[in-house]
């Protein structure tokens, strides 16, 4: 492929990665992971403007090599982990768990967010079908939350005709890692069966800290997600594995 071509793709990435940028903060997705993108964006148009004015071929040839090598191994990695990620798109876990964990996500002045939301549905419908099951949810209080995201969950779920005796709080963490043990320090034992429900593209790495967590019978229950960051949350996925593949919080 001429350094034209590959000039033009870099553009043209650049420009997707500007404009999902903008898409992602103007619907406001809860986090600044979107300015992952600019920054994609930007190297985008720094290598454009290397191939084009023939900046590349000054930088020796082993560097040129170790990058298009690194990017190469980044990619089949990349492709591993969503591989991962995808496998647990429909989990819908199992009958009669004897504990279920909400895993939390940001509250808002007028109740949870949508990522949170469709989580707290996808428990409720579990709870109303399987009604020994306990249900925990997980979550301290942020800088930019009105309460504890384990206060709203309990409410949302209340308001819904789920008993009070049969939810939790979990107030305390502040990730996921967190989420999950301090949940398991609420229920006291790990030979219990659990589901951890979370939104699709977050049920694999959800599964692998309960394990790590010691859960000896876990299983995942898939919330749906928001299709417009659908995309942000996947890419954000993937250095969410690797974050906690390195620091030992996997099983």
């Amino acid at each position: 492929m001429g350094k034209r071509m590959m000039s033009l793709f870099c553009i043209l990435g650049a420009i997707f990665c500007f404009t999902y940028c903008a898409v992602v903060f103007m619907i406001r997705s809860g986090s600044r992971f979107y300015l992952v993108w600019a920054a994609g964006g930007i190297c985008l148009v720094i290598l454009a403007c290397m191939l084009h004015f023939g900046l590349w071929d000054r930088v020796p040839l082993i560097l040129r090599r170790i990058f298009c090598m690194l990017v190469a191994i980044g990619a089949v990695l990349f492709v591993f982990v969503e591989g991962c990620i995808i496998s647990h798109y429909r989990d819908k876990g199992e009958e009669e768990l004897d504990y279920i964990i909400v895993l939390g996500a940001q509250m808002k002045e007028k109740g949870p967010s949508a990522v949170l939301q469709f989580r707290l549905d996808a428990a409720y419908e579990y709870l109303l079908h399987n009604e020994e099951t306990i249900c925990i949810v997980s979550g301290g209080q942020g800088r930019n939350e009105p309460c504890s995201e384990a206060e709203g969950m309990y409410s949302y779920l209340m308001e819904k005709g789920i008993a009070p005796e049969r939810i939790l709080r979990e107030d305390r963490s502040t990730d996921t890692s967190e989420n999950i043990a301090y949940s398991a320090e609420l229920i006291g034992r790990t030979d219990v069966s659990v589901g951890i429900v979370t939104n699709n593209f977050h049920v694999f790495r959800g599964l692998h800290l309960a394990r790590a967590a010691g859960f000896e019978n876990v299983c995942g229950i898939a919330a749906r997600s928001n299709v417009y960051f659908q995309l942000n949350n996947m890419v954000r996925e993937f250095f969410g594995v690797l974050k906690d593949f390195i620091f030992g919080n996997f099983s």
